[in-house]
């Protein structure tokens, strides 16, 4: 085994991935160069991969058949690989448990056996109850491709919708499950993206929320009947770029409707249904340029809020008088951020940042203070769960190195016990976490969190992996990964940037990292890898970059603007054209946040820092691994294909430009934890190689 106590540095891991093993890198494929040339506003832009946006084409088949090759004929031969995917075997193979859901007394939670590769749906009678198997994947594809999880429980828990994933999509189809009898209904939602899915309290009928051609929709099915045959209630005139999503009170008598404007939407639409009255879908809000979510409980609706507030407050509507006048405010706008609000136990519980920590405060439905929740170290809150009924909340915590662990809080006695914990190999003592404060260019302080073996000796020879995301409104907290926690104890310094674009300082910090501020986010990370280097925690021949989905636009802005800085870069899922990002599967939802390049301003900004554009010819790039598949529905795959064409033709280094592509991989994960050990044992091994080459 790989112990953090054995190993003084990377050296023992490097010490085989010598140079010489790969001396003679193979050439990568020869691609053809279209003469695509498009104009806008003025503006002549050459395209010449343009081909490789047709996924289905025989020309675009072959040519990902000949990268994997290609890919495998330069990762295959490097040595090691034995001994990287032992102890990433040894990381990920083990008993995992999600926190429960709760419903009259039945615990029902996700669980896979150290000797399993996808997760198990479970129920369990009473705290104390037997585990009880409710629905087992494995025999559902024979490469283990095929994932479920729960969509949602009916209030006396004997009635579960869950949904079933191909590989990585978005996309699942939905089926219903007896929990008593163990046999499911006859009803199957068909293949689609669903936002949220309700079961009513007498569990004769299903509410979700669907994307349509046309846009979302919101639609009821009667059990037993032709989902065909189901009835549209809500959505008509929405376009494909909205998001709407559901939810259903504790009771089950509210239905309470949710319409985003966009992925991190700056605006929010309100609107319920009485389910027992029968009474007309009604408007609660929806003239506000303003944000609005959280737990619907009883007939309150408890809701987290930006509007006049942008660290975001807390306010109550009640259902039976829902009225702005008669809104009341539960928790006012403080210095620190509100994350979320739930609503469990009888209580409200809001967590949010303080300099990027998490902290849970407790009030009563009259705003009360009724307790805290505090954690043992640096590290990242995992979600609250809990029924509006039930005494019990639960939450999970972790670390860099210190595996997840979940906590049962008692509201009645504010005492906390561990529910579950993962039971890792690592040596979690033995691991620093701190956080750091660095300058970004236009002299704005930004934080980041380090993660390395106590005693590191800051001499620039360490191996450095640094991490961000800078989008969306969604905060970067040092949880624990198998990937940090290998290659911390293998003697690498792992650093999670918390850049502008996030919500880890509020609205505020959110604005200043998109639309037109979003090269701020580029800048925050860039600046983050000098403070690394001057700070003598690597060097740039032995810093590597990472970042996916958003965060693989912030690695292929980093690598297109400061090539030299990074030995290494692993992009993974990336937005890198963004000059027609949106025009491909769901990228309209994400037209708020980046802009679009229809529109005159904004095409200016994409275009500055569109990476796909900033490529230029015979620049000495860093060696890249781009990673995606024909599984990723939510960020078109044709990024990765056009940037590691146009690299490959352009780069002027020796390194390589390489394009690993499964045809079943994609957003959602889902994976099987043997694909994921075979996969991140490929992204070590290649960042070994490189970053022990320097």
């Amino acid at each position: 085994m790989l112990t953090a106590h054995r190993l003084p540095r990377l050296s023992l891991a490097i010490a085989a991935l010598v140079l010489t093993a790969a001396a003679q890198i193979p050439k990568p494929p020869e691609t053809k160069r279209g003469d695509a040339v498009e104009t806008l506003h003025g503006v002549a832009i050459a395209d010449p991969y343009r081909w490789l946006e047709d996924q289905d084409a025989p020309d675009t088949r072959a040519w990902i058949e000949a990268q994997n090759r290609q890919t495998a004929a330069v990762l295959d031969p490097l040595p090691g690989k034995a001994r990287v995917q032992g102890r990433l075997t040894e990381l990920l193979k083990i008993d995992t448990v999600s926190k429960p859901y709760v419903a009259e007394g039945r615990y029902f939670f996700t669980k896979r056996r150290a000797d399993q590769d996808l997760s198990v749906l479970y129920m369990r009678k009473g705290a104390g109850g037997a585990d009880e198997v409710l629905v087992d994947p494995h025999a559902l594809s024979p490469d283990h491709t095929m994932s479920v999880d729960f969509e949602d429980i009916s209030r006396d828990g004997r009635l579960i919708a869950y949904g079933v994933r191909v590989g990585g999509q978005d996309e699942v189809s939905v089926r219903l499950l007896d929990t008593d009898t163990r046999k499911e209904l006859t009803d199957t939602l068909p293949t689609a993206r669903y936002s949220s899915i309700g079961i009513s309290a007498d569990n004769k009928t299903i509410y979700y929320s669907r994307q349509t051609r046309e846009g979302p929709r919101v639609f009821v099915h009667a059990i037993g009947g032709d989902p065909a045959s189901d009835q549209e209630i809500f959505g008509s005139g929405y376009g494909p770029e909205k998001i709407v999503g559901l939810d259903l009170s504790n009771t089950r008598r509210y239905l309470v409707i949710y319409v985003l404007h966009g992925a991190a939407a700056e605006k929010i639409e309100l609107y319920a249904q009485d389910l027992q009255k029968g009474t007309p879908i009604a408007t609660i809000v929806n003239d506000l340029d303003a944000t609005f979510d959280g737990s619907v409980a009883g007939d309150r609706l408890f809701l987290r809020t930006n509007w006049n507030a942008p660290n975001q407050r807390v306010i109550v509507v009640n259902l039976l008088e829902p009225a702005r006048e008669k809104w009341r405010e539960l928790v006012p706008e403080g210095k620190q951020p509100i994350e979320e609000v739930v609503a469990a136990g009888g209580n409200v519980f809001v967590s949010y940042l303080e300099n990027v920590q998490p902290r849970v405060r407790i009030v009563t439905p009259d705003g009360a203070r009724a307790g805290e929740i505090s954690f043992p170290t640096i590290g990242a809150l995992d979600g609250i769960r809990g029924a509006w009924s039930s005494d019990e909340v639960f939450f999970g915590f972790s670390s860099f190195a210190l595996p997840p662990t979940i906590y049962r809080y008692r509201v009645s006695t504010g005492r906390q016990e561990v529910w579950a914990r993962l039971n890792v190999p690592i040596k979690s003592e033995g691991v620093e976490v701190k956080q750091v404060w660095y300058t970004s260019k236009d002299g704005t302080r930004v934080p980041m969190f380090l993660g390395y073996r106590k005693g590191l000796e800051l001499d620039g020879r360490s191996p450095a992996l640094l991490r961000g995301y800078g989008g969306f409104n969604l905060a970067q907290l040092p949880a624990y990964s198998a990937r940090a926690a290998f290659w911390i104890e293998n003697g690498g310094v792992f650093a999670l940037a918390n850049l502008r674009g996030g919500s880890e300082f509020g609205e505020a910090w959110h604005r200043a990292g998109m639309l037109e501020n979003k090269q701020n986010v580029f800048d925050d990370f860039i600046s983050a890898a000098e403070w690394l280097i001057a700070n003598k925690y690597t060097s740039s021949v032995k810093l590597a970059i990472t970042g996916g989905s958003n965060g693989g636009l912030l690695v292929g802005a980093a690598m297109t603007e400061r090539p030299e800085l990074y030995r290494a870069v692993v992009c993974t899922y990336p937005l890198l054209d963004m000059i027609r990002y949106h025009r491909f599967l769901v990228a309209g939802y994400w037209v708020p946040e980046y802009g679009s390049s229809e529109d005159p301003a904004q095409f200016k900004t994409l275009y500055a820092y569109s990476p796909y554009h900033r490529v230029k010819k015979g620049e000495r790039y860093p060696a890249v691994l781009f990673i995606t598949g024909d599984g990723d529905t939510r960020v078109a795959p044709l990024h990765a294909r056009k940037m590691a064409a146009l690299l490959q033709a352009s780069t002027g280094s020796e390194r390589p430009i390489l394009l690993q592509y499964d045809v079943k991989a994609g957003h959602s994960g889902g994976m099987p934890v043997s694909k994921t050990i075979q996969d991140l044992t490929d992204e070590m091994r290649f960042l070994f190689w490189q970053l022990g080459s320097g």
